[in-house]
């Protein structure tokens, strides 16, 4: 019953005492405290001084004393005294007035501390000799070695940033001014007065990137010396080293011999230990023999490496080295020595394959796919197979006495090895080798059923590209034989069919391939083009409109859908699909030029004349483009541009001299006289017995008063009595009855080659060929042609009388308005007889 405590009773207050406190601490009388608030009003908080004294108290807030201290006593505590107010005062010790809320002492006063000095410093750091905010003497010898040091650190790493991006020029100059600067640190430190040692690590640095700067930017000498200045220092340890770089730079001088003394110095002066460095100097030393045609002393270089730590290059090079001597046993120990090197550092792809079962793994999977490391791990697999078949292709001819015999037995070293997905490709380059020779039956020497075919196949396409279509059909009919499934077999049946012109049985054999195969689109495409030969061309469109339906947007397909639109007879379905090409292919002059030929057709003269802009400024060498230019040009009345189409094709066939005379009349009609007149000169010094050209002397000379037109009177007679009498001598010589005559050969408007010859077998279905949807364009009736003359009975000679007379080729020209012809009488109206109409009245 001693442990419990019973509840007090109701006459108990469990929180009474709490607000209980001494009558002084009282702060609702501090507004009556004239003392304290005289202190409030006054700056600093300092009470005034107190009238009277209180016995017991000092003589004021400031000087205060507690009662029983002595003035010099030790301090006691903390002592309360009734102020005049009534307030406590706390004791301080003399000249340490504290702050009258502290329960002891912080070190903040505002006066006592501060002493003579007034300088605040609660930590007591006065005592300390130098101040920490006292700034460093700039001037001192000590802090100018240190600035200039920070100096040229700054400057080598602006070199060394500078080299990375490939500004040399600029990281040359700041290596210079580097090593200007460290010069003048070590006179600075040569100097002073007291010792400062030698930063010799800096020194190092600067000459060292000094001289990769000079190397780098093809200043073999200062390089040169700026590495002898390191490696003659001795003070500077492992500078021997450096010997490897020099040894490099005589190698880049093709100074061979030097570059091996250095390779070698420098591999004495490499510890054993350090075996990487030495592999690859003793590479460096191998290279170098290589280089100077010393294969037997570059051969024991590349063994030792390939005893210690064999590599890909090191293999490499061996094997040329052997390859250069022409050993064909040691070719083929380093070929196998080359096929045992294993892929370090380089995981499977098994490593990287997805799984189903755990999410979170196959993320951190996607994310390491194609990281760096991974990038890394591709490009050193492909460094090794690039070598492997490298080396596999340079000695594959020269290991046995036959081709056939050297790839077999490479074929077979690298299926037995870690690398035999590489078998297949240099199988590929055995084909292409066989390719190259022209030795066909040689490519395929399989005897299953489905390689056959294959091969069948193939070799039928090689001998159809051959134009060889006796074999080309053979090889088809074993394929069909050995796999009579095999669309490709069947597509090139039908292509030597459709070339020896039996449409209907290539139709046929298109037919039954795409029944065997579908997508076969070579059969589809062929089959299109055989019913258009055939004349069928709702048959026709029908294929294209399905290849077009599997091949989306197919420059061929497309331009065949156009060119059966046409000869349908839907011309604006056919512009339609010959603008959907021109979008697919923007620069075929032949489109272009067809294109405009239709708007022309249409009556359109500004749109085929843009097209055909587009034409010449694609293939500016086309004829045709060039003369339907010009005659645009004639008939628009600019005789001046139409002067440069024409200068062009005479430069193109520089033998016909109607160009020519089109250019003189150019100049003729457009008024230059005398410049026609000069072109007619030049022509008939090319040209002396062209008649027409002496006509338009003749005229022109006549109409410009000249004497040299009966000169050119008498040649024109005499050029005509020659042409008479070839005409009469040809015309004896030739069977009565017979007549000859010469007329212009139309132009077909056909597809190119792809109208003319199917597509190949799928397998290899030629695909990179050229498009060339017009190469020989339909001349219209409505274009235009310019004789050179109209007529030639007009220019029949005659025995007595000369006749000068011509006629333009371009046309009659224009009458001159007459204008001042008479003078204007008064009485004439110049509207008279003449109906004004509206537009003339004002509005």
């Amino acid at each position: 019953m001693e442990d419990i405590h019973l509840a007090p009773s109701d006459e108990d207050d469990l929180y009474s005492g709490y607000n209980d406190y001494h009558p002084a601490l009282d702060m609702s009388t501090l507004q009556y405290d004239e003392g304290f608030q005289q202190a409030v009003r006054t700056s600093y908080g300092k009470r005034p001084p107190v009238t009277g004294k209180t016995p017991g108290t000092s003589r004021g807030t400031t000087g205060m004393r507690v009662p029983g201290t002595s003035k010099a006593g030790p301090f006691r505590g903390i002592t309360a005294v009734p102020s005049t107010s009534g307030r406590p005062v706390t004791g301080s010790q003399e000249g340490l007035a504290r702050p009258m809320t502290a329960v002891r002492g912080a070190g903040y006063t505002s006066v006592g501390n501060r002493g003579q000095s007034g300088v605040f410093d609660p930590l007591n750091q006065r005592s300390t000799s130098v101040s920490p905010l006292q700034f460093k003497d700039e001037n001192s010898p000590e802090e100018r070695v240190k600035q200039l040091e920070k100096k040229v650190t700054e400057l080598m790493e602006e070199s060394c940033l500078a080299a990375d991006r490939k500004e040399l020029k600029l990281a040359l100059d700041k290596a210079k001014e580097a090593a200007s600067k460290e010069r003048a640190l070590t006179r600075l430190r040569d100097q002073l007065t007291t010792e400062v040692p030698p930063n010799m690590d800096l020194t190092y640095c600067v000459l060292f990137n000094l001289a990769i700067q000079y190397a780098a930017n093809e200043m073999n000498t200062e390089a040169l010396n700026t590495y002898q200045l390191i490696v003659k220092n001795r003070q500077f340890s492992n500078a021997g080293r450096l010997k490897v770089n020099i040894g490099n730079i005589y190698f880049q001088m093709g100074s061979y011999p030097k570059a091996i003394k250095f390779y070698r110095m420098a591999l004495d002066q490499v510890p054993t230990t350090h075996k990487d460095l030495r592999i690859k100097i003793m590479k460096n030393i191998g290279l170098a023999f290589v280089k100077l045609g010393q294969f037997t002393d570059a051969i024991t270089s590349f063994e030792y490496i390939m005893a210690e730590k064999a590599d890909f290059q090191t293999a490499l090079h061996l094997i040329l080295c052997h390859y250069s001597l022409g050993d064909r046993e040691k070719m083929k120990r380093s070929f196998q020595k080359l096929l045992e090197i294993p892929l370090e550092y380089v995981d499977d792809d098994d490593k990287y394959t997805t799984t189903l079962d755990d999410p979170h793994a196959n993320l951190i999977l996607e994310a390491i796919k194609n990281d760096s490391l991974r990038k890394y791990e591709r490009k050193r697999i492909q460094e090794a197979e690039c070598i492997i078949l490298t080396a596999s292709k340079l000695i594959s001819p020269v290991l046995s006495s036959t081709f056939a015999e050297g790839y077999e037995w490479c074929v077979d070293q690298i299926k037995s090895s870690p690398y035999s997905e590489l078998a297949n490709d240099l199988e590929i380059n055995k084909a292409v080798t066989y390719l190259r020779k022209r030795e066909f039956t040689q490519l395929f020497e399989k005897r299953e059923t489905k390689v056959a075919s294959t091969a069948a196949t193939n070799l039928s396409f090689l001998y159809y590209l051959q134009n060889d279509l006796t074999q080309a059909d053979k090889y088809a009919e074993d394929a069909i034989i050995a796999d009579h499934y095999n669309a490709g077999a069947l597509v090139n049946k039908g292509n030597c069919c459709f070339s020896e012109g039996d449409l209907e049985k290539a139709r046929d054999y298109y037919r039954e391939a795409l029944s065997n195969e579908a997508s076969c689109v070579e059969a589809l495409y062929n089959l299109g083009l055989t019913y258009k030969k055939l004349s069928n061309y709702e048959d026709s469109l029908d294929c294209f409109y399905k290849l077009h339906a599997i091949v989306r947007n197919h420059s061929q397909v497309v331009y065949q859908i156009a060119v059966l639109y046409e000869a349908l007879g839907d011309m604006d379905q056919a512009m339609e699909w010959y603008q959907q090409v021109a979008t697919l292919v923007p620069t075929d002059p032949h489109l272009l030029a067809k294109i405009g030929d239709m708007c022309e057709t249409e009556g359109d003269k500004q749109q085929a004349f843009q097209y055909h802009s587009d034409s010449y400024r694609y293939f500016p060498s086309n004829i045709e483009i060039i003369e339907w230019l010009g005659a645009y040009y004639i008939e628009s009345q600019v005789f001046e541009k139409a002067i440069k189409y024409f200068e062009r094709a005479a430069i193109i066939q520089p033998n016909q001299v109607k160009w020519q005379l089109m250019v003189a009349s150019c100049h003729r009609r457009s008024g230059n006289y005398q410049q026609a007149l000069k072109t007619y000169k030049i022509i008939h010094r090319r040209f002396p017995d062209n008649i027409e050209c002496l006509k338009f002397l003749v005229r022109l000379c006549t109409d410009m008063g000249l004497k040299e037109a009966s000169e050119y009177a008498t040649k024109l007679k005499k050029a005509e009595k020659t042409k008479e009498l070839k005409e009469q001598r040809a015309n004896s010589g030739s069977r009565p009855g017979s007549r000859r005559s010469s007329s212009r050969t139309s132009r077909e408007g056909s597809a190119s080659s792809n109208t003319s010859a199917p597509m190949y077998s799928p397998r290899n279905s030629n695909s990179s060929r050229s498009y060339q949807p017009t190469s020989a364009r339909s001349v219209d009736s409505s274009r235009k042609e310019f004789p050179l003359l109209e007529s030639d009975e007009s220019y029949q000679p005659r025995q007595k009388e000369l006749n000068t007379t011509y006629e333009d080729p371009l046309g009659p020209m224009e009458e001159r308005p007459k204008t001042a012809a008479r003078k204007k009488d008064a009485d004439d109206d110049e509207f008279d007889n003449e109906e004004l109409g509206d537009d003339l009245l004002p509005e």
